[in-house]
């Protein structure tokens, strides 16, 4: 039986509580049983086929499809599942809704690493305090498949420009001081997951395998969080003013 770290309620030892907020990223095994995995993969895979042409963004170094819950009723219970946000939401220590999902796959033999950058300069937020991702491995991702690596304790490095994914330097271009931290790389079983804070520094590694690499990513933001009225693909259809909080329908906290 796989080795899991959460209960069925969503509650993690306060030892994993304690590593996230000193770190700013933890894993937790076992978030998904056996039987969940081959639900979602399998649904994964058919939305990915099913979308690749019409709304999946190709990019370099890995493809992703945004909102997926909005538009599959299977992934939609892994976005909304209780006992993530109830694990978020204890790491975070503090309410939580969700900002938006993303399924990010790294195709066999991609080659390409997504660099170093921290997810938050991306968002239009405003008034919020850390928000923080759960990555869940819908298929085994060990390093040769394209696992992430991580920069611990930049969770407090808050402030920089948005970095470019494609370029090895940028990150450390606008912040010299963190090429030197340690780096460390976390492997996931199907159904593991590393929960990272947004301005937590990380990378994921080429997938030089045969299969690809599914991951399915939840987002959520601090519930009190604001639009800041800058640009982003999630928030730009809505009619929103700059100041407008981020909740309704479109941002759900359903583990509440």
């Amino acid at each position: 039986m796989p080795a899991r770290d959460v209960d069925a309620d969503g509650q993690v030892p306060d030892d994993l509580v304690t590593a996230y907020r000193e770190s700013g990223f933890v894993r937790v095994r076992g978030v998904l049983t056996p039987g969940q995995v081959e639900r979602f993969r399998t649904a994964a895979e058919a939305f990915l086929a099913a979308h690749r042409a019409e709304s999946l963004e190709r990019q370099a170094v890995f493809s992703q499809l945004v909102n997926v819950w909005q538009r599959d009723r299977t992934l939609r219970d892994l976005t909304l599942d209780r006992r993530l946000g109830r694990i978020a939401e204890q790491l975070a220590g503090f309410p939580l809704r969700l900002w938006h999902d993303q399924m990010l796959v790294k195709e066999p033999h991609n080659n390409a690493a997504t660099q170093f950058h921290q997810d938050r300069p991306y968002w239009p937020h405003a008034g919020d305090r850390l928000p923080l991702s759960a990555w869940i491995a819908l298929v085994d991702v060990p390093p040769e498949r394209g696992c992430m690596t991580f920069l611990p304790g930049t969770q407090d490095r808050t402030g920089l420009r948005p970095q470019d994914l494609h370029h090895e330097e940028d990150l450390f271009m606008t912040d010299p001081s963190l090429r030197w931290i340690p780096r460390v790389t976390v492997p996931l079983r199907a159904g593991d997951c590393t929960f990272h804070s947004g301005y937590t520094g990380h990378m994921a590694l080429p997938n030089r395998t045969d299969q690809a690499r599914l991951a399915h990513v939840t987002i959520y933001m601090d519930a009190r969080t604001r639009y800041s009225g800058t640009p982003h693909v999630v928030t730009d259809a809505l009619g929103l003013a700059a100041g407008d909080r981020l909740d309704g329908e479109n941002f759900p906290r359903p583990w509440s």
